[in-house]
């Protein structure tokens, strides 16, 4: 059931409206006693969860007993990270996710419906896996709040995502990844109707009335002077809400460009991007604009490390981003990569696939480092001076001696690609 539903192309929604929409939707669980809000981390702050938890925390007050961000494989958010997301609400509720650990399962998917699902390119069954604090915490309201924008993995982020895979447990993370690897992430980014998301609502439907969950669901887009605004929050407690949301997101998160680009400039902010793990989106949201044999140029001063997670950062810098045969071969190789599918996902997720070059200017990784996995090394001070984010907009620019190239300020806002 859809319990709020406001939105549009032009649309700004406000502190004080949204403040008002919750406590409407809100409402219909006045009797509910224990609750739960799954926000996301630090890397989607732009998201406008950070505010929305903090309302929730305002309204709902001691009934908050506890709040898990879904950092999936993420690292765990610092104390000043809460603080700047989450405004007021006191730190003492704020629990961390183990996804190697801290894991109950509460079902199977046969691998029957795994393989209909890929079209019988994979035939393993899925783990429904959820923090212990969703399956056994005694809560009696789990509040999902996140963010409709186009994913790598699931074509369009949150939903149940959040709950399965950014509160699962490694074996699930591992599994969705690698079905949407399989399945191509150009055929993926953007779609509702994938065989990631399939999985994931069959997971809903195995877990309907055991986990009482309300779904809140932004969508956000930057205006004409690229200050990121609320186009829409809906509120539900199933697909209904997510399909709403997906609809507006399409409208204002895709960019339609005439055609394929030559140059490609992306902004990395190092508040939070630290990570290739994190900073390949911008490979992931452009690929499908960038021109054969053109170049990826990222610009990326916070990036330190390849994986989130130290045994994925290993197997990362062991491997490489290469081709999808490349990798699917390995897969088949080594236990290492076979017992990390999210990482061998990872890897063909940010593989140019030899179609385009990708030059990394991250700020503490060597040129060694850079060029091991696969990617060309780019200088981040020379090329900062020479495409200065402080001075540019998402769209088309010229560099004084007459290079022309498009940039983007957020890859995390949209999905770049070209009509023909």
């Amino acid at each position: 059931m859809i319990y709020y539903s406001e939105g549009g192309p032009e649309r700004d929604l406000k502190k004080d409206e949204i403040r008002t929409a919750l406590k409407n939707a809100l409402g219909r669980f006045a009797d509910r006693k224990r609750v739960l809000i799954l926000p996301p981390d630090i890397t989607r702050a732009h998201s406008g969860a950070g505010m929305i938890t903090e309302l929730l925390w305002q309204q709902l007050g001691e009934k908050v007993r506890d709040i898990l961000p879904a950092l999936g494989t993420h690292v765990p958010m610092e104390k000043g990270e809460i603080s700047r997301m989450f405004g007021n609400v006191p730190h003492s509720l704020f629990r961390e996710h183990r996804w190697r650990t801290d894991i109950e399962e509460i079902g199977r998917i046969p691998s029957s419906f795994v393989s209909q699902a890929t079209g019988g390119r994979l035939d393993f069954d899925y783990p429904v896996q959820v923090n212990r604090l969703l399956a056994s915490g005694g809560h009696d309201l789990i509040i999902s709040v996140g963010q409709v924008v186009p994913h790598e993995v699931t074509g369009m982020a949150n939903f149940n995502k959040n709950v399965f895979v950014g509160c699962g447990g490694s074996e699930a993370i591992n599994k969705s990844h690698f079905i949407g690897a399989t399945h191509g992430i150009e055929n993926i980014l953007g779609t509702t109707d994938n065989p990631v998301r399939a999985v994931l609502n069959r997971a809903s439907e195995l877990t309907a009335g055991r986990l009482p969950l309300l779904y809140l669901l932004t969508v956000v887009s930057p205006d004409r002077e690229g200050i990121l605004r609320i186009r829409g929050l809906y509120a539900g407690d199933d697909i209904g809400c997510f399909t709403q949301a997906s609809a507006l997101s399409r409208e204002v998160n895709f960019t339609t460009l005439p055609a394929r680009l030559n140059k490609v400039v992306v902004w990395l902010d190092p508040e939070e991007f630290k990570s290739t793990w994190l900073g390949n989106k911008s490979i992931y949201r452009t690929r499908m604009a960038i021109a054969d044999e053109g170049e990826l140029v990222v610009l990326a001063p916070g990036v330190k490390s390849f994986g989130e997670d130290p045994a994925i950062d290993k197997l990362i810098r062991k491997y490489g981003y290469r081709t999808t045969p490349e990798i699917l071969a390995l897969v088949e190789k080594n236990n290492d990569l076979k017992e990390n599918l999210s990482a061998a996902a990872h890897l063909i997720h940010g593989s140019p696939e030899n179609r385009f070059r990708v030059t990394y200017a991250a700020g503490h990784l060597t040129r060694e480092e850079v060029e091991s996995v696969g990617y060309s090394f780019g200088d981040i001070n020379e090329l900062m001076k020479r495409y200065d984010p402080a001075g540019l907009m998402t769209g088309f620019h010229t560099t004084p001696d007459g290079e022309g190239f498009y940039f983007i300020s957020n890859p995390a806002t949209g999905l770049w690609k070209a009509a023909r």
